[in-house]
């Protein structure tokens, strides 16, 4: 019998969070700061929401990006956390095996997870923790 392995092996477990009340210039710094792709919007302990960086370049509009492809805060002004933010969230608990995430992801439009434990964010995993899980054990 193989054995099976978790997703809380290869999660991130130091997530960086939004709140909902946050500003979308605060998102932005902490993709940037981070360098990540996908904060967890989070209301105490729970998950309310995802936000990715391409939701961001989505409501930019081309002429909003000044010549170092920042985005003006212009734009930023006119939304909210949770007007940008994904609402219906796909999550796994941290006992889900590697292949169940991996199934997940490769059949949906997103490549990023929250892992939640009795409703509470714990971690998360993305297409990335998938390939260098896979670069170690193959």
């Amino acid at each position: 019998m193989k054995n099976i392995q978790l997703v809380s092996a290869i999660m991130t477990t130091k997530i960086v969070k939004l709140k909902k009340g946050d500003d979308l210039e605060r998102a932005e710094y902490l993709f940037k700061k981070h360098k990540i792709r996908h904060i967890p919007v989070v209301e105490g302990k729970s998950i309310i929401g995802m936000l990715s960086y391409t939701d961001l370049l989505r409501i930019s509009f081309v002429d909003a990006v000044d010549d170092d492809g920042e985005i003006e805060s212009l734009v930023y002004n006119m939304f909210t956390i949770e007007q940008v933010m994904a609402k219906n969230i796909v999550s796994v608990s941290s006992t889900t095996s590697i292949k169940e995430v991996a199934q997940i992801l490769a059949k949906k439009e997103f490549h990023a997870l929250p892992v939640v434990d009795d409703g509470e964010l714990v971690g998360m995993v993305t297409t990335t923790d998938l390939i260098n899980f896979l670069i170690i054990h193959l």
